[in-house]
């Protein structure tokens, strides 16, 4: 059963994540090897008491038994290096855009859609952080009531743009300008994540647009996204409307979500109880409250959807793919 694993951007905020969850499920490896840019080979890294040396990746790198490579590099380094490694027979779960829309590839969360790694082609992708979230919030309430419309409003922390997004938040809040972001990031608000297409959304925005019908196999789903950055360190916050064609009892709803894979339930708006990205970060579950009535649609339902972007968002999501293939 144990495979041999190779981890693409092992020392970036994704990578070493990567290598604590799999530490935390105790998954099965044999042999572990960690790939990095030119700049970052040489970096030792502990894993299960051993201590690893990154290497360069290189178009070699993967001529060598791999079972399972998981990336986390950016799309320019997928689309070279994916590619290779799936033709020396790894399977690639690729974290970057660089695959999540092409239609020979399976775009997976594990408890929304596992069938579809059964017809992957050495390449799966990992989907966007915002899009896994609320998928596996919607995916079991799809099923009962079937989704016409979602309208999502996203509440993105720093972290999900890596270290430099980190950085950014600190080097703000002492008043200095940002290197990164647009804009302060310290007391700010920023609806604008990733680059602005023609059409006036971001980028970010069409991805869940398109990545949501593509996970759910249901293109007739209509979805419409904004989505904010805003001066959290971890873990991204959802505000989801949601049109079903289905009539529901908001207690069918509750009993759902209860029993839904990968979801925990926190809605005692009376006693304060609603999630929250402290509470999440840390975590790998998808944490769901604030679930009302939205008495303005028939069949209209609101949802509050926090999880920890680099977790679930990400390393997680990626590790139970790995673990559904083994």
């Amino acid at each position: 059963m144990k495979k041999n694993i190779a981890i693409v951007g092992a020392t970036g905020l994704v990578g070493r994540t990567f290598l604590k969850v799999l530490e935390e499920r105790d998954f099965p490896i044999d042999n572990l090897y960690l790939f990095a840019s030119h700049k970052s080979a040489g970096t030792k890294i502990s894993f299960r008491g051993a201590e690893y040396t990154v290497e360069e990746l290189t178009e070699n790198s993967f001529d060598r038994p791999i079972d399972i490579a998981l990336f986390s590099a950016g799309a320019t380094v997928s689309k070279k290096f994916a590619p290779i490694a799936a033709s020396k027979g790894v399977v690639v779960v690729d974290n970057s855009s660089a695959w999540r829309m092409d239609d020979n590839v399976p775009l997976v969360v594990p408890e929304v859609n596992p069938q579809d790694i059964g017809w992957h082609k050495g390449i799966i992708a990992n989907p966007n952080c915002s899009t896994i979230q609320m998928v596996v919030a919607l995916k079991p309430l799809h099923d009962a009531f079937k989704i016409k419309r979602i309208v999502v409003s996203t509440y993105q922390a720093v972290s999900g743009s890596g270290k430099k997004g980190i950085d950014d938040l600190k080097r703000t809040l002492q008043g200095e300008m940002p290197q990164f972001y647009p804009h302060p990031i310290a007391n700010n608000c920023l609806p604008h994540i990733d680059v602005f297409l023609d059409n006036g959304y971001t980028k970010e925005e069409m991805k869940m647009v398109n990545e949501t019908k593509k996970i759910m196999g249901d293109p007739s789903i209509k979805v419409t996204a904004t989505t904010v950055r805003v001066p959290v360190e971890n873990s991204h916050s959802e505000s989801v409307n949601v049109e079903f064609e289905k009539p529901f009892e908001l207690s069918q709803v509750f009993d759902i979500l209860s029993k839904a894979p990968g979801v925990i339930v926190m809605d005692k708006p009376f006693e304060n109880v609603y999630p929250l990205a402290t509470i999440a970060s840390g975590h790998n579950e998808v944490y769901v409250g604030r679930i009302r009535r939205d008495d303005t649609v028939e069949n209209g339902l609101n949802l509050w959807v926090v999880a920890d972007n680099i977790r679930k968002g990400a390393a997680t999501n990626a590790v139970q793919i790995a673990e559904l293939l083994l």
